[in-house]
């Protein structure tokens, strides 16, 4: 692991070089928004009181740290693509370069989508990421499955900027329907990564990944989810989602909600309605939300209760309602970007959000992993489109509350 010198060395040249880069096109793009908190003009931007320059600097210099730390490195030259910090990354970075008016990729970006295109392209040769030798029983499995889906997503995200359905990203959907369960409990899933940690590996975290493979089909450009060829594996994919959905705490409802924003048919109104009631309940008095709520963890018998809110509960949240078509008017959803909107960290650019599965020491790079996907996630939400119009009415604030 690097020292923290270096590391604070990287972290000051990333800032700087960001900072020359986006400040003119993101303060015209900020000026441009230019509204009360919460408000949002024609490109749908939520406000201007946060600091797009300072996030940006921030997600580049926490996944330049990650992609370079030793505990990252894979075979062939590669790195893993975590849940906490590469996926979130690769979803909302590219929003930022959207607000510079088209802004060229930063290295990270560019760095990171070439890990993901090596290891699809070199799909046969590489290792899993965990082996049942090296990580315990069924880890060779389950971080194939879990590798499989957040390649294919991430490339699907990339795809959806230019229009076009690249090979690549059909080779890495081939790889993912290769793996689908086609048998038992779980057919129509993948095998996925349990570590018994919240909220993205333990074991109910399989509905989450099967709901990221549905938002990868749904984000899919060239209407690559009408290939006659994955019809099968879509109607198991469905069927999976629809037989488990009962069993499923908020976090994973919400992860398919936002996937059914992408793909119709995944949900009927009713249940659609129930996780946005549900979710709006969740809220806490200040306007944010816990990811205790969204996932309470009993880890080995024992769970860390942080009850007061967080950045990546907040942004998933309100990134999630927005694409369900709760419109900002809203006042529960209103409050919730208030919230985000209030709580960036300045100058670090971040939002902070802390692991409710264990506590890690702040001088420890590994404890930021929470507060890297808070800050994905909030720029997610702030930058988020218009709403949709698809996910039927939405509640009042006294609905949800019943």
């Amino acid at each position: 692991m690097h020292d923290m010198d270096k590391l604070k060395a990287q972290s000051l040249s990333r800032r700087m070089t960001a900072t020359l880069r986006y400040a003119c096109a993101l303060a015209a793009s900020a000026a441009a928004v230019g509204l009360a908190a919460c408000s949002h003009g024609s490109h749908g931007q939520a406000g201007s009181t946060w600091d797009p320059q300072a996030a940006a600097a921030y997600l580049d210099h926490r996944e330049g740290w990650w992609r370079q730390w030793p505990g990252s490195a894979r075979d062939h030259g590669t790195f893993c693509v975590s849940c906490h910090t590469a996926l979130p990354y690769a979803l909302a970075r590219n929003r930022l370069d959207t607000m510079a008016h088209g802004a060229a990729a930063s290295q990270e970006e560019i760095a990171l989508t070439s890990d993901v295109l090596k290891r699809v392209r070199l799909w046969n040769e590489t290792k899993p990421y965990y082996t049942d030798r090296n990580s315990g029983p069924d880890k060779s499995a389950q971080s194939r499955g879990t590798e499989a889906v957040l390649d294919a997503l991430i490339l699907a995200s990339d795809d959806a900027r230019t229009g076009h359905l690249s090979a690549d990203t059909r080779a890495a959907f081939d790889d993912m329907w290769a793996l689908q369960e086609t048998t038992g409990r779980a057919a129509g899933a993948w095998a996925w990564l349990d570590f018994g940690l919240q909220p993205w590996e333990i074991k109910d975290a399989q509905y989450y990944g099967a709901a990221m493979a549905a938002l990868a089909v749904g984000m899919a450009p060239d209407d690559y989810r009408s290939t006659p060829a994955i019809q099968a594996s879509l109607q198991r994919l469905r069927g999976y989602l629809d037989r488990d959905y009962s069993a499923q705490p908020l976090h994973q409802r919400l992860a398919l909600l936002w996937a059914a924003t992408r793909l119709p048919g995944l949900l009927d109104s009713a249940r659609r309605q129930s996780i946005i009631n549900d979710a709006l309940r969740a809220q806490n008095w200040d306007g944010g939300w816990s990811l205790y709520a969204l996932a309470p963890s009993y880890r080995r018998g024992r769970s860390i209760l942080r009850l007061w809110s967080d950045g990546y509960a907040t942004g998933f949240v309100t990134l999630v309602l927005q694409r369900a078509g709760v419109p900002r008017s809203n006042p529960q959803l209103k409050r919730g970007l208030s919230w985000l909107l209030t709580h960036q960290r300045l100058p670090q650019g971040r939002w902070a959000a802390s692991s409710i599965n264990e506590w890690h020491n702040p001088a420890n790079p590994v404890s930021g992993f929470m507060s890297d996907a808070a800050t994905a996630y909030a720029v997610l939400s702030l930058t988020a489109p218009a709403e949709s119009p698809s996910a039927g009415p939405a509640p009042s604030a006294l609905q949800a509350r019943r």
